[in-house]
């Protein structure tokens, strides 16, 4: 039952999330929707990690090449997914208001996605590695 609640709100966390990145594109005030584009991110995102999950057979070593390099490109992935939106604000793309709620947005969207992972990473018996 845990794994259903867990489910459940990490639903609920990404649907917010989205609906931040909605609000920053299609009010009236902004109307702009260039920070669709960050759609791009949010899948990307995780693929490095589940990639390296599946090559590397020892996950519990302190160190890791593969592993390192995953989080390294995760971790680029994630910086220019936050740096996307502060660029079109400087470049008056979009608003700087569109730009807070699409931070918000990344912010909630990525929370979601470490919590997925740290929820679902475990080897028990509700794992994602099933799918």
């Amino acid at each position: 039952m845990a794994g259903i609640k867990a489910l459940i709100s990490l639903s609920f966390g990404g649907a917010i999330g989205l609906m931040f990145l909605m609000l920053g594109c299609a009010l009236p005030v902004y109307d702009k929707y260039w920070p669709l584009f960050l759609l791009f991110f949010y899948i990307l995102a995780p693929i490095p990690y589940c990639i390296s999950r599946r090559i590397v057979e020892d996950t519990d070593s302190a160190s890791n090449a593969c592993k390192e390099l995953a989080l390294f490109l995760t971790t680029g992935i994630v910086v220019s997914a936050f740096g996307l939106p502060i660029i079109f604000a400087r470049a008056d793309v979009i608003a700087w208001g569109a730009c807070a709620l699409v931070l918000t947005g990344n912010v909630v969207i990525f929370a979601t996605i470490l919590g997925f992972f740290l929820v679902f990473g475990t080897n028990d018996d509700f794992s994602w590695q099933q799918w």
